[in-house]
């Protein structure tokens, strides 16, 4: 489903994110700081939720882990921890591999380790598919008007007709509802999750990117992120060969 037609940096300095990017300057010298607005703290354990320094992220591999390419690649992660702080383990990153076109950037760890990653199926969905984000993003909707959260927040979304986000490349991205128009992912939410249940489990879709109405207050619009489906032949190949959906 959905390369930005116009470069992701073109898109991220008019679309300060609605939780997630900001323009590339201030990326360098201002990290996303580390809950989605208006939703509730995470229900379960997600074992493949990865903390990345200010920003969210997933595991696909025992050894590999995806998050925004706008997010400054850190030296460690934590794995398998809602909790930012504590539980899970923590591993060294040994490199970072960027996607050419969208915001993506997959994570190889030095060490692998036990928790499950979620698997990245062969579709998103269509219009209508009930998804689900989750991140440490803040949980008031205006830049830094509120501490880091300590547990991952989680919302159920849908996907929505890519002709509600702004700027979005539709072969490559995936646009998300704002839940009852006041719901959605915030700073520090970049590069996390959107799932959907395949068969019973959480299935990896999407990439939180950027909001999809170019306002810096979250949670006023659809949100974009990344469709890793439609990248999975790539994320494939980087990582070795990626777990059966």
């Amino acid at each position: 489903m959905r390369t930005l037609a116009r470069t992701l940096l073109a898109a991220a300095t008019t679309a300060v994110a609605a939780g997630l990017l900001a323009p590339a300057a201030a990326v360098a010298a201002e990290p996303p700081s580390p809950q989605i607005v208006n939703g509730r703290p995470a229900s379960e354990n997600y074992s493949f939720m990865v903390y990345v320094s200010g920003c969210s992220g997933s595991l696909i591999k025992a050894n590999w882990a995806v998050t925004a390419k706008h997010c400054p690649t850190p030296g460690s992660v934590r794995v398998g921890s809602i909790d930012r702080s504590s539980g899970g383990t923590v591993v060294a990153v040994r490199r970072a591999v960027n996607h050419p076109q969208i915001d993506v950037k997959l994570l190889e760890l030095a060490s692998s380790v036990s928790y499950a990653p979620a698997p990245v199926p062969t579709s998103s969905g269509a219009v209508g598919t009930a998804t689900r984000i989750i991140g440490w993003g803040q949980t008031c909707p205006t830049r830094g008007c509120g501490s880091a959260a300590r547990v991952a927040n989680e919302l159920d979304t849908s996907i929505v007709a890519d002709g509600r986000c702004s700027g979005i490349n539709a072969a490559y991205e995936i646009c998300t509802n704002n839940t009852n128009g006041n719901a959605g992912a915030c700073y520090g939410d970049s590069g996390g999750p959107q799932v959907r249940q395949v068969n019973g489990r959480w299935a990896l879709i999407g990439v939180t990117s950027r909001s999809g109405n170019n306002n810096a207050t979250c949670a006023t619009g659809p949100s974009i992120y990344g469709d890793l489906s439609s990248v999975r032949a790539w994320v494939d190949q980087q990582v070795g060969g990626l777990p059966a959906a």
